[in-house]
């Protein structure tokens, strides 16, 4: 499971070094492949390949004329690519979403249980600050005994 964050950096190339402790597990559990995508445009979600194919296997579930499962495929596959894991620990990011979601230079990756996600460090900290964490969310979660 992935969890915690751990600030990096996007290469001028658009490649992100798997921080040592996520790519332990992903060496761990998954190998190489994954597929890179995003649901808004605004941080990029990093699926080691089994991840995101227990997801298809779900929308697989899911006749093809629903509009929310169209909606949702239109967004992953447009901000979505395959990629392999290089030598060094590195993935290269879409460039539609890397420039969408402003990931170049420094970058937080942080692990969601199932997948990494990466956004632009300033504007995560930004959505923290203006979205904060209020007493009824907190009062939310305690209904599912958090």
């Amino acid at each position: 499971m992935f969890r915690g964050n751990h600030p990096t950096r996007v290469d001028e190339k658009g490649r992100l070094k798997l921080p040592a402790e996520f790519k332990r597990l992903v060496d761990e559990r998954y190998g190489t492949q994954f597929y890179i995508t995003s649901k808004d445009g605004r941080s990029a979600e990093i699926y080691p390949l089994p991840e995101w194919q227990k997801i298809e296997e779900k929308l697989a579930q899911i006749p093809s004329l629903n509009a929310a499962k169209k909606k949702f495929l239109n967004r992953v596959n447009y901000y979505g690519q395959m990629s392999e894991m290089d030598a060094q620990g590195r993935v290269l990011l879409p460039q539609i979403l890397r420039e969408t979601a402003k990931l170049a230079g420094d970058v937080v990756v942080f692990g969601v249980q199932t997948y990494l996600e990466v956004a632009n460090h300033d504007e995560f900290k930004q959505s923290m600050d203006t979205d904060p964490l209020t007493a009824d969310d907190q009062q939310a979660l305690a209904n599912f005994g958090l």
